[in-house]
């Protein structure tokens, strides 16, 4: 029988892949994010293709209140929630402290970090009394070496790993597993976000690598998941061949 897997930022990137890998898989997966059109063309693509249901539901996890109503609201059918992939993040900006806009900061910290938290705090409520599920926030190599110009983001994901390991030990007496993953360079719109649009910038970062896809990223996610319950994989860093760690690349 399928699992109920909510997944935040699923309108593209690691989010939308991790969705159609459960879905193929044959679970049912409640999709979240700000674009609402493109939320209901994934949901109905998923349906057809595998025939599993998808709740769709459209908030951003900034907003504290919208995510607890759009969770504590679902139907009746998707109120057990087996698994979480805390996917919803992202990059503004590659400046000096200094000259960095506090507005981008703000920002990242509102989604890399709170808006996990919002999520987290409205859906534990839901695996509590299963004795059971299985929560995967989505890091980054950022999160483990500070590299020039990455100060405020680097900040949010290594704020992510620090989470991710207090959940883990607040929530072992409730058998829940917490699995963080700590992508490095993937080639999806994570760059094009981060430069606001400049596609030569953002393609310039992945200039002689073979990047990670978000394909790759979802096979790892549904791995962790697919293990006997009394086993976690608590951390797991992901590169590509050509890259050590958030600093040392080997471009051909």
């Amino acid at each position: 029988m399928g699992k109920n897997i909510l997944i935040t930022g699923a309108t593209s990137g690691f989010g939308e892949a991790t969705a159609e890998k459960f879905a193929q898989e044959g679970h049912n997966v409640i999709i979240t994010g700000r674009r609402e059109e493109r939320l209901e063309s994934i949901g109905q693509r998923l349906r057809d293709r595998y025939g599993v249901k998808v709740l769709p539901l459209a908030f951003d996890v900034q907003n504290r209140q919208a995510v607890f109503d759009a969770i504590t609201g679902i139907p009746e059918e998707w109120q057990a929630i087996d698994i979480l992939v805390n996917n919803a993040g992202l990059a503004l900006g590659r400046d000096y402290f200094d000259e960095a806009s506090i507005d981008e900061w703000d920002t990242m910290i509102d989604t890399n970090i709170k808006g996990l938290l919002y999520v987290s705090k409205a859906v534990i409520p839901r695996m509590i009394p299963q004795r059971k599920g299985h929560i995967i926030n989505i890091g980054s190599v950022a999160g483990k070496e500070i590299y020039e110009k990455g100060n405020v983001y680097c900040g949010t994901k290594s704020a992510v790993d620090a989470i991710s390991k207090s959940m883990r030990i607040d929530l072992l007496r409730h058998h829940i597993k917490v699995t963080a993953i700590h992508p490095g360079a993937a080639e999806t719109e994570f760059s094009l976000v981060r430069f606001h649009g400049d596609a030569e910038k953002a393609a310039a970062i992945y200039n002689g690598l073979q990047p990670l896809t978000g394909k790759d990223v979802a096979e790892v996610i549904y791995y962790t998941t697919t293990l006997p319950e009394h086993m976690c994989i608590n951390d797991l860093v992901l590169t590509p061949l050509q890259q050590a760690d958030a600093i040392f690349f080997h471009r051909e």
